[in-house]
């Protein structure tokens, strides 16, 4: 019988390509537009995901020039990132963050 894979190696294997992880991000992104605590946090455990497909902890350190540590409470449930970090991670990321004109209007 062959071994299962975990859901987190899946997703993060799934999230290395870039279109993969721009699809996952913008849905996580459209998440957020009600402002809840919940779909916040979503948004930081997508980033979250995201890095690590893209590398490690470290690594985004080091293209952020922001601490492993801070890094790990900043993408954490927890975490309540200002704008600036979270456009840094991103950009580090090597995306952009843009708005739209909302389906909704």
């Amino acid at each position: 019988m062959a071994k299962s894979k975990s859901y987190e190696t899946v997703l993060l294997k799934s999230l290395s390509n870039q279109k993969e992880a721009i699809a996952y991000l913008n849905a996580a992104l459209q998440e957020c537009a009600d402002g809840s605590p919940e779909s916040q946090k979503l948004l930081l455990m997508a980033l979250k995901n995201v890095s690590l497909a893209h590398g490690s902890m470290q690594t985004l350190a080091q293209k952020t020039g922001l601490g492993r540590e801070s890094l790990y409470k900043t993408l954490s449930k927890r975490g309540n990132p200002k704008l600036s970090t979270l456009t840094t991670i991103i950009s580090a990321l090597g995306f952009d963050l843009k708005v739209s004109l909302s389906a909704k209007r």
